[in-house]
């Protein structure tokens, strides 16, 4: 080889690239951790409803790592994911040493369980609830249970309508029976869905008859038992009705 002029040239010019080579990267090396590219700014942008800086700064800032070159975006965007209200976090590098994050927060439906909310999505969070800038209905259910909850607390929304009351709680129970409280305090039981149409047909049950019930029996009724397979029964102040006494219930 040391005689072979060719080779003896190529050598030298790899020697050459990869003296190049590294200088490079000592240079870019030296250039990234330079004061110049550290995290100075974060720019939150999006839904900012319960977000602020000083909520970012203690939940965030502290466990971001590297600068504007090294900072890993995908950790960063579980951080931000992890702080209360936030469902979604998309981060991005803004030159030359910012971070413009855009925050989707949970849009929330009602209060669930003791110590949760859930979103208009059926989706579970926790937050503080008293952030909440109005009362929500309070709804609860099995594990695994609040896209189901949240579907049928709007077709008792519809279904109810015709007493001029909406749905303030909706609880599923762990055997899967419906309770409803209305708004005009009324509770109503109705009990397992045996097919598609249960309980809409029980819900048109009593408000069809709606009218009738209170005018006989006043507005003050606090219970309703949908749970008979051709009418109802009802209580209201100190007194019970039962529609269709002949029948059990299902």
């Amino acid at each position: 080889m040391w005689n072979n002029v060719r080779q003896l040239n190529l050598a030298a010019s790899a020697l050459h690239a990869l003296l190049v080579l590294a200088l490079l990267a000592a240079g870019c090396y030296w250039l990234v951790q330079r004061p110049n590219f550290a995290l100075r700014e974060i720019r939150i942008e999006g839904d900012t409803e319960h977000i602020n800086a000083p909520t970012v700064r203690a939940s965030v800032v502290g466990r971001l790592k590297g600068n504007f070159f090294t900072v890993d975006l995908d950790a960063a965007r579980q951080a931000f994911e992890q702080m209360p209200w936030v469902r979604h976090a998309s981060v991005r590098r803004v030159w030359p040493n910012a971070l413009a994050v855009t925050l989707e927060e949970y849009q929330p439906l009602g209060t669930w369980g003791s110590d949760q909310l859930v979103s208009v999505d059926g989706e579970l969070f926790t937050a503080n609830q008293g952030e909440l800038d109005e009362d929500l209905p309070a709804f609860d259910g099995p594990d695994g249970t609040a896209k189901e909850v949240v579907a049928r607390y709007r077709d008792f929304r519809k279904w109810f309508a015709p007493t001029g009351a909406s749905p303030e709680e909706v609880t599923l129970s762990p055997r899967y029976a419906w309770t409803v409280k209305l708004s005009n305090g009324t509770q109503v039981e109705l009990g397992r869905e045996r097919n598609s149409d249960t309980l809409s047909d029980r819900a048109r049950r009593l408000t069809a008859a709606w009218s009738a019930v209170t005018q006989r029996w006043g507005n003050d009724i606090e219970y309703a038992d949908l749970r008979y397979p051709n009418g109802f029964a009802i209580r209201a102040a100190g007194m019970r009705f039962i529609s269709d006494p002949n029948q059990g219930k299902k």
